[in-house]
């Protein structure tokens, strides 16, 4: 496969099911942190060291187990599948300041993420991301 547009990648199903739970979570992590520092710096929500902060509470595994809540009843079928997937992948380390079912939770949404970035989804997950970002905290 030649890319050529990396920000605007539209993989093929086969290629998509080739890649791991773990592999679309890796990419997922990336797509949720670009659109959290890109909502808090467009919505002025903090300057130098307090954006730094402000991201890294919001990039938590944590809050992105809330904010994964808040959409999983909003997915499709096949996005619910590729979810789920997600939470049932194998990690073999879970961050001090979370349990293990939120982690679960954050990389089930990393993973979707990952998997409707790959596919050039990117409205799909804007109407995600703004419904995350309702949630409290």
């Amino acid at each position: 496969m030649n890319l050529e547009d990396y920000f605007s990648v539209c993989l093929p199903p086969d290629a998509l099911q080739s890649i791991s739970s773990i592999g679309l979570a890796h990419l997922g992590d990336a797509v949720y942190e670009l659109l959290v520092r890109t909502w808090l710096c467009a919505h002025g929500k903090a300057t130098g060291r307090g954006l730094h902060q402000a991201t890294i509470r919001l990039v938590c595994a944590e809050s992105q187990a809330r904010r994964a809540r808040a959409v999983e009843a909003l997915l499709s079928e096949q996005e619910a599948d590729v979810f789920r997937r997600g939470r049932n992948a194998q990690v073999h380390t879970v961050p001090t300041h979370a349990s293990r079912a939120q982690y679960a939770e954050a990389t089930a949404l990393e993973a979707l993420l990952g998997w409707l970035y790959l596919q050039g989804r990117r409205e799909r997950i804007n109407e995600l991301f703004a419904k995350m970002m309702e949630v409290e905290g």
